[in-house]
Order: structure tokens, then C-alpha cells, then sequence
């Protein structure tokens, strides 16, 4: 059993907590469209323009999300020296966070994430498309030079590394060698969110993959909790890892610990879930600044839950803030570790 007391005292741990977060920055934009007619072009919907929104997405998400939690969040990526990554940049700015490890160069561009919202002021906005201009993947070798010194220079100090990788090639195996040297010599944790090659991440502290991304890892089919329960640990023991956190959307998590127990957590709160954008985003930042903070596996895990359970309320990229956790604490009452 966790205590909303004790779980409240481990988020009172998060404060100060630095975190380096290494990856892929992304700008979520958000086009707003009232729908008008159809078009006589094409069976197609005709949206009025009504707002425009830019949220940071991706690992600039990780980061923001790490911050908001009360953690000193220190972000290191690559943007392009575009518009796209001058909205970034002025993203980090408004909330007070670091931009020194945010390298700009001509010859990439910041990856976008365009998500076309259809709706009224009194409706719900639903999703009808969404559009990504994406740099080619690699880092020239200049780029990585530099990544690498800045690495190296706000490394030294932290508790956690988040590598937080969308496929866009910031984390290079030489990063992500450094990143394990770095944790190595301090005692830091390593948490490794990859959309696509979680594998090439071996020796991490923990990993947190959907189902989807463990199916295709594994070409295995996880439709019951035994098949989870099987490919979960064969992953554990491919990555190295300590631990391996699945996330399975409304049916919850699953916590794989290598000198422990498999721990399979229901949803927190409602399965009646408004958006799930960024939501991966949330839960490992929880669960690192949770480990950083000195959080067993098992309560890092449980509020990371909570803080997926809050986050999924959300309209669109969003964080989640201490004060959210305690409240949702609260609600329960008392906190089942199952």
C-alpha cells in the first residue's frame, strides 16, 4: 500500500531535481477551424480559420513536463534557424527554462507537428489530420561536436538523464555513450523514451514503451496480460535494463523490475480519456524525477500513473504540476499499490 502521505512526500522530493533531457525538440502547432460547408473541390470539409496555438512537443514536451514538476530541467537538442524553432526558443523562454543547450544550425529544420482542430467554441475540437515537415535523420559531425561539449558541460551535476528520442537522430550512439559515461561517474539514472529503435538504448536505467512499440520490437501480439507479462521481460533483459514500465492506455501500466516483482497498475482515475498527446511524455518524466528524488520503483511508477491519469484530461500537449498530483492524491484518499 502507498499512502497519499507518503506518496505526497515523495513529490515534495521533486523540487531542485536536476534532469538533463537529451533528444528531439518538436513544435506542436494547433490550427483552430470552425467547420463552414462542404467543399465543392472535393468531398472534403471546409474549416473557417478561428486560432492558431504553438506547444512545445516531443522532448521539449519531456522537458517542459520535467519542469513543471518541480525538477530543474535541462534541455539539450537541435533546432533549425527557422521560424519553427524561433517559437521553440520563446516557448522555453516563457516558462523560465534553459535554451543554452539548444544548438541552431541553417541546415536542418525543427521538426513540426501540424494538427488540424475542427470545431466550435461550444463543441469539442476533434482532430481531423495532422501534417509533419521532419529534418533528415543524422547529425552532421560539427553538430554532434558540439552537442557533446554542452553535454559534458550541464552533465556533470545531474541526478537524471531523459533520453527522449522521436527518430529525428539527435541521439547519436556517440550522445547516448557519453550520456551513459556521465551517469556512470555521478551515479545518475538513465530513462529512455524511443519511438523506434528502444533497443539501441542497452545499459539504461529504465525504459517506458507503449504496447505498440513493444509489438513491433518483438513481432508478438500482446492481447492478455501473460503475453505482456512474457515480452515485457524478455525487452528488460535485451535492453539491460532495471526497469521496464509499459504503458497500455486505458488498461493502465505494467512495472517490470529485473530483481523484482511484475507490477500491473490499473488506470488511474477515468478511462474516459479526452486526449492522449504528449501523454508518454508526462509518465517518464514523472518516473524519472520520482527515481532521481530517491523513489523506490514501484511508487516512482504509481505516480507516474497518476500524473498519465491527469495529463489524458488534457486538451493537447500539456504538463502536470505538483499540486495536480496532491490533488488527485487527495481524491483517492489512499493510494493501492497493487
Amino acid at each position: 500500500m502507498f499512502s497519499a502521505a507518503r506518496l505526497s512526500e515523495a513529490i515534495g522530493r521533486f523540487k531542485g531535481r536536476r534532469v538533463v533531457i537529451v533528444g528531439d525538440p518538436i513544435a506542436d502547432e494547433y490550427l483552430f477551424g470552425k467547420p463552414a460547408r462542404i467543399s465543392r473541390e472535393a468531398p472534403v470539409l471546409i474549416l473557417r480559420f478561428r486560432d492558431r496555438e504553438v506547444r512545445l512537443g516531443g522532448a521539449a514536451n519531456a522537458a517542459h513536463n520535467i519542469h513543471a514538476l518541480g525538477a530543474v530541467a535541462l534541455p539539450l537538442g537541435v533546432l533549425g534557424e527557422d521560424a519553427a524553432g524561433d517559437e521553440v526558443v520563446r516557448l522555453f523562454e516563457r516558462a523560465a527554462m534553459p535554451t543554452d543547450g539548444l544548438l541552431r544550425t541553417p541546415d536542418r529544420i525543427t521538426p513540426v507537428k501540424t494538427r488540424i482542430m475542427a470545431g466550435g467554441y461550444e463543441s469539442t475540437r476533434q482532430q481531423v489530420v495532422r501534417l509533419d515537415r521532419e529534418p533528415g535523420a543524422g547529425l552532421a559531425p560539427d553538430l554532434e561536436e558540439r552537442l557533446l561539449g554542452r553535454l559534458r558541460g550541464v552533465g556533470a551535476g545531474a541526478e537524471a538523464f531523459l533520453i527522449s528520442d522521436y527518430g529525428y537522430g539527435v541521439v547519436t550512439p556517440r550522445v547516448f555513450e557519453a550520456v551513459l559515461e556521465l551517469a556512470r561517474a555521478s551515479g545518475a539514472i538513465v530513462t529512455v523514451d524511443s519511438r523506434y529503435e528502444l533497443l539501441r538504448f542497452k545499459g539504461a536505467t529504465a525504459a517506458t514503451p507503449n504496447v505498440p512499440e513493444i509489438e513491433a520490437l518483438t513481432g508478438s501480439e500482446l492481447d492478455d496480460e501473460r503475453s505482456i507479462e512474457k515480452t515485457g521481460r524478455i525487452v528488460l533483459e535485451r535492453l539491460d535494463a532495471r526497469f521496464l514500465l509499459v504503458t497500455r492506455g486505458s488498461q493502465g501500466m505494467v512495472l517490470f523490475e529485473r530483481e523484482g516483482p511484475i507490477t500491473v497498475m490499473p488506470i488511474h482515475g477515468t478511462d474516459e480519456i479526452a486526449d492522449v498527446t504528449g501523454a508518454g511524455d508526462t509518465v517518464i518524466s514523472a518516473f524519472t524525477v520520482a527515481l532521481a528524488a530517491g523513489s523506490p520503483a514501484g511508487e516512482a511508477a504509481w505516480l507516474a500513473n497518476v500524473a498519465g491519469g491527469v495529463v489524458v484530461m488534457k486538451r493537447g500537449t500539456a504538463t502536470v504540476a505538483p499540486w495536480e498530483l496532491l490533488q488527485a492524491l487527495g481524491q483517492d484518499g489512499t493510494a493501492r499499490h497493487p
